[in-house]
């Protein structure tokens, strides 16, 4: 089986369960069972592996990762809001 391949599978899958829990935040609209640290977690290794990607001139790695940190940055965001609304209504 070609690398590439692997490597693509492996990022598509990443990012559909990372993409997952934003989903189901933006729908719950809650936060409740979510780690206040999963997204700042996640926006700190995207960070840093996208980093280390684009040096390492791995335009899987690159992409991916672009894909993962903006994932990230859109769950702390959904994070923060229904925090926020949670907060409000007790």
């Amino acid at each position: 089986m070609d690398a590439d391949l692997i490597g693509w599978l492996a990022a598509f899958m990443l990012l559909l369960t990372l993409s997952m829990q934003v989903r189901q935040q933006w729908v719950s609209r809650s936060c409740a069972g979510v780690s206040p640290w999963l997204f700042l977690g996640q926006i700190s290794a995207s960070t840093g592996f996208l980093i280390y990607s684009y040096l390492l001139d791995n335009l899987i790695f690159v992409l991916t990762n672009a894909l993962l940190l903006l994932a990230a940055i859109v769950g702390q965001g959904l994070y923060m809001r229904n925090r926020v609304r949670t907060q409000r209504t007790k």
